[in-house]
């Protein structure tokens, strides 16, 4: 893997760079994250040549075995990004602060809305094909008894600092496309599920849990939009190739419970399954109890009122769209989720065993 280090620390296609073509490198923007590691392995297994851009000191463990050339700098480094969108042309943006229980939601603004702002005035200049955005489900208007499509535009009353900042880095790339021509496609995606999950993301810590037997109970009445991250990165690449500029792509696979996701995992890994469910008025009792403590000891609590109602806030979605128009062929997300159950079983493996994380991947660390 080469590196070169930063500063110190819709519609029709849009014109490419002048040395566009097969040979141009495709730009992952947060290429050590989550999602962004299945995007950059796959254009990887693709063949295409690849830029990672990471922050510094960044945990690299998911991508450190990939032949790609890496730029060090975060999001307001301009020169570094100057310099790893030069002659791309597609940036995959897969960076967002999902810590959506902040007691203080400052964080939230300052990377998903200032941050995305400050990435896109460099890309506007870029002379891109395209610039695929990781967007969220969240971003659709959701209500139970209805099943929603991008069409469905989120109503602003009542939302929570970090949905209303999800919306507003969405309303931002989509208002760059119609006012400044970017080549823009927003990905709405839901919760993703898989192996790879070396950050161990909160929903990957669920299933780490159910998987290792630890999980003493699990919340009764969510129910959760869900992908398998490796198809959430197959419909990111889609998009650069076929998806329309200005238009949103929900991907989602299917709604599933957290019992059952819990489930999934236990019996893959070979253990019981959490034995308890906590009902959901005992839940919000839980979480008033959080949000209680937040406020009077000043911490950030994982399960509050705001977080147990976004859980809440859910409703079936129509995927029609990514299907029609981007020829996405989701698997069932329980294979994923079987996957991400074998990853941590993997490593648990690994570790008992004395050898160093990464060593022997766990192969659903890979994507398919």
């Amino acid at each position: 893997m080469s590196s070169l280090p930063g500063p110190d620390v819709a519609g029709p296609a849009a014109p490419g760079p002048d040395v566009a073509g097969p040979a141009a490198p495709k730009l992952v923007i947060g290429a050590n994250g989550f999602l962004g590691s299945h995007v950059t392995r796959q254009l990887v297994a693709d063949g295409h040549q690849v830029r990672a851009m990471v922050r510094p000191n960044a945990n690299t463990i998911a991508i450190d075995d990939l032949d790609v050339q890496r730029f060090v700098g975060d999001i307001w480094d301009n020169d570094t990004l100057r310099a790893a969108m030069a002659g791309c042309d597609d940036v995959y943006y897969c960076v967002v602060d999902a810590r959506g229980w902040l007691r203080d939601p400052a964080p939230l603004f300052h990377t998903n809305v200032e941050g995305t702002r400050n990435v896109l005035e460099i890309a506007r200049q870029a002379n891109l094909h395209r610039f695929i955005f990781t967007s969220s489900y969240v971003t659709v208007g959701r209500r139970r008894g209805h099943r929603a499509s991008e069409s469905d535009f989120i109503s602003d009353r009542g939302l929570t600092p970090y949905v209303r900042s999800r919306v507003e880095a969405e309303n931002l790339v989509l208002d760059y496309t119609h006012d400044h021509g970017l080549p823009a496609v927003a990905m709405c995606v839901s919760t993703t599920y898989g192996g790879g999950d070396w950050g161990r993301t909160p929903h990957g810590a669920i299933i780490a849990g159910a998987a290792f037997g630890k999980l003493p109970f699990v919340l009764g009445g969510i129910d959760l939009e869900a992908v398998g991250v490796d198809d959430a990165a197959r419909a990111m690449i889609l998009a650069a190739e076929r998806g329309r500029v200005g238009e949103r792509y929900l991907i989602s696979e299917k709604m599933i419970s957290n019992a059952e996701v819990a489930r999934i995992a236990a019996e893959a890994a070979g253990v019981p399954p959490p034995a308890r469910t906590i009902a959901l008025p005992m839940a919000y009792a839980l979480a008033a109890l959080g949000t209680v403590k937040a406020r009077l000891r000043r911490t950030d609590e994982r399960l509050s009122l705001g977080s147990l109602r976004l859980m809440r806030a859910e409703g079936p979605l129509d995927h029609g769209k990514a299907i029609r128009q981007l020829g996405w062929q989701p698997r069932p997300v329980e294979e994923s989720i079987r996957e991400a159950a074998r990853f941590w079983a993997g490593l648990r493996a690994a570790k008992r065993a004395g050898k160093p994380a990464g060593q022997d991947r766990p192969a659903a660390a890979d994507p398919a």
